[in-house]
């Protein structure tokens, strides 16, 4: 006569314990088995696969009741019927789980970013990472790579767009491109769904920076800067900003030995100027040499006397460190020349405008401005090119604004060239 085996039930399980502290085993049926022991009650199902006996957990109690266990065993049960084997695919599934995780977008970008290092300058690299943080990560982070399909992509872009993001949503798709370039070259991506949507976004509204071009309206602003109770490097760094028009970074990164006040010469390392890290390593990108008219001479001299013994003629006010990238920005506005008025970059507008309106040769312009030639042999041979003429043009620069700023008739220049 055959045993007939009782299922356990919900009291059976929730009251079950110890005899004498030893483990006892409680049979369900279909192979599952609550195992009970000293602090702890665990379900089993119990197997043979290729002719082997298993175990296969399926848990704790109470965190699985007794009616879940019996549909884990019960799947189980099913691997089996397949011919699968329910730990080496339970095994497989959590094999995937990781390596998705490893495959999101999110992680991914990461990796992306730490293999820029050298490539791009590191405050670049910090910008696309708060970027994607803010706003490509929240939507896109947590899915993996392989599973992002454009219409997707075109969804998150569509949202920076609608905030009045324009150059923003450009950007990201480039860098969301960058990131599926570098995921297919390792073999965790098949396609780029972000090339797709080229052409697709609204285009970025043509915008200047803001900058004074009306010689009036430039002598309240220098006459303003004079007047600026500031840090001496900041003091120094705005009165040579319109005097010298280079870009903020250029400035406040200077460094004591570029500068050479018996010459009169500033020379600014290709390594410093704007360009990508691979033209700065390649030598692609040429020195920038700034002749120093006497007036800029008369506000470096005393500076160096106060910073000349640190790297940093501009330093701030963490020692060894410049003066931030928003000093010369907050300085303005508190003169009362917010962003729609007057930005540290645009000194540089101010004097190509005015400079070009007062019969200056475009090319010396573009020289002093150091823009980028498409000829490289003719930026390596412009690297000290039409110095004398540049050397004028500074120093007459400097003399109108000296002659704007003490509310005296301008002189109109006279430029000279060499023969």
């Amino acid at each position: 006569m055959s045993r007939t085996l009782n299922k356990l039930t919900d009291p059976q399980v929730r009251a079950a314990k110890t005899e004498d502290g030893r483990q006892k085993k409680m049979a369900d049926g279909g192979g599952l088995t609550l195992v009970v022991k000293p602090n702890s009650k665990v379900w089993w199902f119990r197997y043979r696969f290729a002719g082997k006996e298993r175990t296969y957990s399926l848990g704790s109690y109470p965190e699985v009741s007794l009616r879940d266990a019996r549909e884990g065993r019960d799947v189980a049960r099913k691997l089996l019927s397949n011919h699968k084997d329910p730990v080496t695919h339970r095994r497989s599934l959590v094999a995937k789980t990781h390596k998705a995780a490893e495959n999101t977008f999110k992680a991914v970008a990461e990796d992306w970013l730490t293999l820029q290092k050298g490539q791009l300058a590191d405050s670049t690299i910090e910008v696309a990472r708060r970027r994607l943080n803010n706003w490509i990560h929240p939507h896109l982070g947590n899915t993996p790579i392989g599973d992002i399909e454009p219409p997707l992509v075109l969804q998150v872009l569509r949202k920076i767009e609608a905030k009045g993001k324009h150059e923003t949503a450009h950007r990201m798709r480039q860098r969301i491109s960058q990131i599926y370039r570098h995921a297919i070259s390792e073999g965790r991506a098949t396609r780029d769904p972000a090339s797709d949507l080229q052409g697709l976004l609204k285009s970025v509204p043509s915008r200047n920076r803001a900058a004074i071009t009306k010689p009036d309206e430039l002598a309240g602003l220098l006459r303003a800067i004079d007047a600026y109770a500031g840090q001496p490097t900041t003091c120094a760094a705005l009165q040579l900003a319109p005097l010298l028009f280079l870009r903020p970074g250029e400035l406040r990164q200077a460094k004591w030995p570029e500068i050479d006040l018996k010459n009169r010469v500033w020379i600014i390392p290709g390594t410093r100027m704007k360009g990508t890290q691979k033209a700065k390593r390649a030598g692609q990108i040429p020195d920038h040499i700034i002749p120093l008219a006497d007036q800029a001479v008369e506000i470096l001299t005393p500076l160096q006397q106060l910073t000349g013994h640190r790297p940093f003629v501009f330093e701030g006010l963490r020692p060894g460190r410049p003066i931030s990238e928003n000093t010369i920005n907050t300085a303005l506005k508190s003169m009362g020349y917010d962003g729609e008025t007057m930005v540290g970059h645009g000194f540089r507008a101010t004097a190509s405008t005015m400079l070009h309106e007062m019969g200056w040769a475009p090319e010396i312009i573009e020289l002093q401005l150091a823009h980028r030639q498409r000829n490289q042999v003719a930026a390596a041979y412009n690297r000290s090119a039409r110095l004398a003429e540049r050397a004028s043009l500074m120093q007459q620069w400097a003399d109108y604004l000296e002659t704007i700023k003490n509310g005296k008739s301008v002189v109109p220049f006279r430029i000279q060239r060499e023969a």
